[in-house]
């Protein structure tokens, strides 16, 4: 694992925003770009390169605050950014994610109650009918499980990802395992302001079929299938 960025040294950040790619360089322009605003105010930005083979990671560096190469795997890639970013909180952003405005005093405040994770309410880009739908249904999912998506911007404090070792090394279903291990220490704070998110899944192969796959994935995973099976599957499928 490499850091392929030379190290800025501000002073400690509150938070620091860990984003992990793997080709995205039609998205992580545009992803670091609106995160400037935070960066501004002292946010750290740090992106993870689980080996893209595309200009991602030359697209990435003069936007960030550091770009690390890690081995590929997003669960690896949020953990070794985490472990290698200065903040006191972190969240774990999807390329293709928007974080609403103000996002760091949005945690900040989030987190100093009795919750030590949360994340927001997601919109999906309205680039289909049921994007509305599927947007609200994640939402209210998230609230009634205690379980939050990678697509809802996870965010906690260092503290406790400390306590719960990092994401589980696993290919799929990683947030679902976090959200499983985090929801023992306490209830998620459920964010009503919204991060946007691209409509790309459900687009490449259609919104309907998209939708039926994740939940036949999340169905299995319930009932004990191993998320490496899950995962030869789903690139099976795709």
């Amino acid at each position: 694992m490499h850091d392929l960025t030379p190290r800025r040294m501000p002073s400690k950040p509150l938070l620091s925003i860990i984003v992990p790619v793997l080709n995205e360089a039609s998205t992580i322009q545009e992803c670091l770009t609106a995160l400037l605003p935070l960066q501004v105010c002292g946010v750290e930005i740090v992106v993870v390169d689980g080996g893209s083979e595309d200009d991602t990671v030359a697209l990435a560096r003069p936007l960030a605050d550091r770009v690390l190469a890690s081995e590929r795997g997003r669960a690896r890639q949020m953990n070794h950014g985490a472990r290698e970013s200065r903040g006191e909180h972190l969240v774990f952003l999807h390329a293709d994610t928007r974080l609403p405005r103000r996002a760091d005093l949005l945690i900040e405040w989030a987190l100093k109650g009795p919750g030590c994770w949360g994340r927001f309410d997601v919109t999906i880009e309205r680039e289909f009918a049921l994007a509305g739908l599927v947007g609200w249904s994640m939402n209210r999912r998230s609230r009634l499980t205690g379980i939050a998506t990678g697509d809802q911007a996870i965010f906690m404090t260092r503290e406790v990802f400390e306590i719960i070792g990092g994401f589980p090394d696993q290919p799929l279903m990683e947030d679902i395992a976090m959200s499983r291990h985090l929801r023992r220490l306490s209830a998620p704070v459920c964010l009503p302001m919204r991060v946007t998110t691209s409509a790309r899944r459900w687009q490449q192969h259609g919104p309907l079929r998209t939708i039926v796959r994740m939940w036949w994935l999340r169905l299995r995973y319930w009932c004990g299938t191993s998320p490496w099976r899950l995962a030869d599957d789903y690139s099976d499928a795709r």
